[in-house]
């Protein structure tokens, strides 16, 4: 209710200042008035005393003038009249009745200077006007000839008359005209206020309760209830404030039931309003993150997609990402974000994520929780946020949060379901492209040997040999195939034949790098590139490979056993050929050369060995 005395108490004060103002105008205009009548009489009084005068000295009766002075002094409102006769007229005719010489200064003003004068007097018991005009030698037509009469000059000042007036009366029916204004403006200003009381009160009521449904409102409450008196369209108002607060009720307490499953624990504001502002605006840009990333080709992507969200959102700067295969326990480094730095955990994680605390637990590590919580962790003057999150089986995503300072630990901390969220938008597309390359890895590989196939080579040998040719580097080619490996099929069967296939397949994987590359060719061919090997080096890897492969010996049957060799052609990119394709055929050509000289052997590859090639040796 303050509005309402303020508005009343505003109001008040904007009506006492007019009716101040009115009474103020009123009043100088009045005793304007009042002067202006008086000096208008006195003038006119002038006028007559003058013509009066003037009359008695044309007949000759000017002796005779005083009852006509009195005559005039006998007005009630002239309380003193007297004339002043100037010093050529006393000097002419004498001082004349009752001394009609100057009796003030203001008679000496007025006769020296010959301009009118007025003054009013006030005191507590009245107001006196005076008036002293005085008269001048005239000769105009329509106008006495003073110098018929008097020795004077014309426009010489012959003398004056001086009136008081009582103007009390003026004074007093001003006064009374000004209270009469004043009392009623203060009856307007009573009405006036009782009307917009009356009227306004109902209003202002109204906005009253506006105001408390409003603060509710805003900690999310819309049950209240609008009342108000006012009626029409004011009336109209409130019931659709109503209505509309009620279903605002209904639809945001839905919303907000749904909103707090997506945010539990993140917002703690007493603005309901803004919390489903924000949440709402990050389920638009999660919503609008996993529309990006389900285009994205692979994982790899999806990652780097990860990696800006958390650098442009969440504005971290110092960070790692991992990806652990949970089926072989390895955590491999997908990003970090300073090269130069190094993981603040132990080496040993890597080989076995298991050491991670925060895998292990499946539970987010923050190191302000407790001293050294996490045991592998090497970075003494750093703090860290450790953020688990599984994709599926085969798979987990580790991110790494590090700072220098603890504060920076707890903003970070607040952001953590925001991170998930992101992390949970992008899981099921990071799981398809898992399953894509599973798949893809799966169509490049050999089902029986789990070595890389002909399509894989297919797939990758120009990139390869792009690599290569930038790093100026070598890949020795050796071409393999068992000999007579038919007959092991037609007399042992099938079987046999797989598991020698399969034990050929464990030794290339035994004696190769990881940087080399061990494919099935086809049948019981198979193709195997040494990355970067000297001659030497090559040569015994072949030698190797080989003799182990000599040694095995199969159980085929009973007491009975058997034992297999192989032929190995070898070529070397790029000296043997500019392109590893050309070299995979030499390294055919070598190992045909190995075939038509007696098997069980190994040979490098030589220019002249294409004029020997009539491509008549049975494997």
């Amino acid at each position: 209710m303050q509005t309402k005395f303020k508005l009343l108490a505003i109001v008040t004060l904007m009506l006492l200042g007019l009716a101040i103002a009115t009474i103020i105008n009123v009043s100088l205009n009045f005793r304007d008035y009042s002067i202006n009548s008086a000096i208008d009489k006195a003038k006119m009084t002038a006028t007559i005393v003058k013509d009066g005068l003037t009359a008695h000295m044309v007949n000759g009766i000017m002796d005779k003038r005083e009852y006509f002075l009195q005559q005039i002094s006998a007005n009630d409102e002239v309380k003193a009249l007297w004339l002043v006769r100037g010093k050529k007229v006393i000097d002419q005719y004498g001082k004349g009745f009752n001394d009609e010489t100057m009796r003030d200064a203001i008679d000496t003003q007025v006769i020296a200077s010959g301009k009118m004068f007025k003054k009013i007097t006030e005191k507590a018991d009245g107001a006196i006007l005076r008036v002293t005009i005085p008269y001048k030698a005239t000769i105009s037509v329509g106008h006495p000839n003073c110098l018929a009469c008097h020795n004077v000059k014309r426009g010489d000042t012959l003398g004056a008359i001086s009136m008081e007036f009582d103007i009390s009366s003026m004074r007093n029916t001003g006064l009374i005209t000004i209270l009469k204004i004043l009392g009623i403006n203060l009856l307007f200003i009573i009405v006036a206020l009782f009307l917009i009381n009356y009227y306004i009160t109902p209003f202002l009521q109204f906005f009253s309760d506006l105001q408390e449904g409003i603060k509710k409102a805003y900690k999310g409450d819309f049950t209240h209830e609008f009342r108000s008196k006012a009626g029409g369209e004011a009336g109209e108002v409130v019931s659709q404030i109503n209505t509309l607060f009620h279903k605002m009720h209904q639809a945001f307490g839905e919303i907000r039931v749904n909103l707090a499953t997506f945010a539990t624990g993140r917002l703690h504001s007493d603005d309901p309003l803004y919390e489903a502002k924000t949440i709402i605006n990050e389920l638009s840009d999660i919503y609008k993150f996993k529309k990006t990333i389900e285009l994205d080709e692979n994982k790899n992507v999806v990652y780097s997609r990860i990696k800006d969200i958390l650098i442009s959102k969440f504005e971290l700067t110092h960070f790692a990402i991992y990806e652990i295969n949970n089926k072989h326990n390895k955590r491999n480094l997908i990003y970090i974000c300073d090269t130069q730095l190094e993981s603040i955990c132990d080496d040993k994680v890597d080989d076995d994520a298991q050491q991670c605390r925060a895998h292990r637990t499946g539970s987010n590590v923050i190191s302000t929780e407790f001293q050294e919580l996490c045991k592998t962790c090497t970075a003494d003057d750093l703090h860290y946020i450790c953020l688990p999150f599984t994709i599926n089986e085969d798979a987990s995503i580790l991110v790494s949060i590090t700072s220098k300072a603890k504060a920076d630990i707890a903003k970070f901390t607040s952001c953590i379901p925001s991170i998930k969220n992101y992390l949970e938008a992008a899981k099921p597309v990071i799981e398809s492209r898992i399953l894509m390359e599973k798949l893809h890895d799966t169509s490049l590989r050999d089902g029986m040997t789990n070595l890389y196939n002909r399509r894989f080579l297919e797939e990758v040998i120009d990139k390869i040999m792009s690599q290569a040719q930038r790093g100026k580097e070598t890949y020795h080619v050796m071409m393999i195939d068992i000999d007579f490996f038919k007959m092991v099929n037609d007399t042992y069967g099938h079987d046999v034949g797989d598991t020698v296939i399969v034990a050929l397949a464990k030794i290339l994987k035994e004696n190769t790098r990881e940087a080399d590359l061990a494919i099935r060719y086809g049948g019981e061919e198979f193709l195997v590139m040494l990355h970067h090997a000297t001659d030497d080096g090559a040569l015994q890897v072949a030698t190797k490979i080989h003799s182990a492969f000599a040694q095995l010996v199969f159980d085929v049957g009973v007491n009975e056993k058997l034992q297999k060799t192989m032929s190995i052609g070898m070529a070397k990119f790029p000296i043997d050929g500019d392109t590893i394709w050309k070299c995979i055929k030499y390294a055919d050509t070598a190992l045909y050369e190995a075939k038509n000289t007696g098997r069980n052997k190994i040979v490098l590859f030589k220019p002249e060995m294409f004029e020997n090639d009539d491509g008549s040796t049975d494997y």
